[in-house]
């Protein structure tokens, strides 16, 4: 689920994004990554936090190195030059001493650090900020909606029954909580093969846009398996010439005119 938020109350200011799912392993962290790619590439200055405290996987699939510094405002996240735009990375994972050590923390210290990866990290100017959140509808999830107002979302479902059950249930918590939901993207929609490029349907096809009818909200695109993106991510490095990446662009063009890029300087 992507939230896009257009109004923020004293945690930013004008525009800010969050990414999250109902079911895990569909490629939430993958939608994440290309979508702030394709923005910043665009031209825009994004911040992605990687609010999945336990697995934490953004900083590895942007290749984005370094250490966490502090100013006045609180922490500051590390930069990197994308495009013509740029990309601010917030991590756990470039707080913990040990990246092979499980993160094994209770509700109550979850919710302290989301809330103050929302207070204090010195974002600066950004036009939009992206959360990556874990699956379900927990204390991460809770909190971000708890500290923010004026969100709106993005449902990230693969076609299978199961996982379109389980977005529903996004869907559910979305209208409780007075989430806007932006659209549906629909991710493993078909299989691309990486050495004739043709597309067969190992998982089916069409789940995610039979939810978004069922559920009156806009169909965003289908994205296929792609090998070739998958190694590339777990490489560091987006390849910008894929087919599925161009699916990403094109998605986020479509945010983009749904939401408009704010200036802003957050923190």
């Amino acid at each position: 689920m992507l939230l896009i938020l257009s109004e923020l109350n004293n945690y930013c200011h004008n525009s800010i994004s969050t990414v999250t799912i109902g079911k895990g392993g569909v490629g939430k962290s993958t939608t994440v990554t290309v979508l702030a790619h394709a923005l910043a590439t665009s031209g825009y200055h994004v911040g992605v936090l990687d609010a999945d405290l336990c697995g934490p996987s953004l900083a590895k699939m942007f290749g984005i190195k370094g250490e966490i510094t502090s100013d006045d405002k609180g922490w500051v996240p590390i930069r990197q030059g994308c495009g013509r735009g740029s990309i601010s990375m917030m991590s756990l994972s470039y707080l913990v001493e040990d990246q092979d050590q499980a993160v094994i923390w209770r509700g109550p210290k979850k919710t302290a650090m989301i809330k103050q990866f929302l207070n204090d990290v010195s974002w600066g100017c950004l036009d939009y900020l992206l959360i990556d959140t874990p699956p379900g509808t927990s204390d991460e999830h809770m909190v971000i909606a708890e500290c923010i107002t004026g969100l709106s979302a993005v449902l990230v479902t693969s076609p299978q029954g199961v996982a379109v059950a389980d977005v529903l249930r996004q869907v559910t918590f979305c209208r409780k909580t007075s989430i806007k939901i932006l659209g549906i993207i629909e991710t493993m929609s078909g299989f691309v093969c990486p050495n004739c490029s043709d597309c067969s349907l190992i998982f089916s096809k069409g789940g995610g846009e039979k939810l978004a009818q069922h559920c009156q909200v806009p169909f965003l695109g289908a994205v296929p398996i792609d090998p070739k993106l998958a190694e590339s991510l777990d490489k560091g490095c987006i390849s910008t010439h894929l087919s599925s990446y161009q699916t990403y662009c094109d998605i986020a063009k479509t945010l983009h005119t749904e939401i408009p890029a704010i200036k802003m300087d957050v923190g």
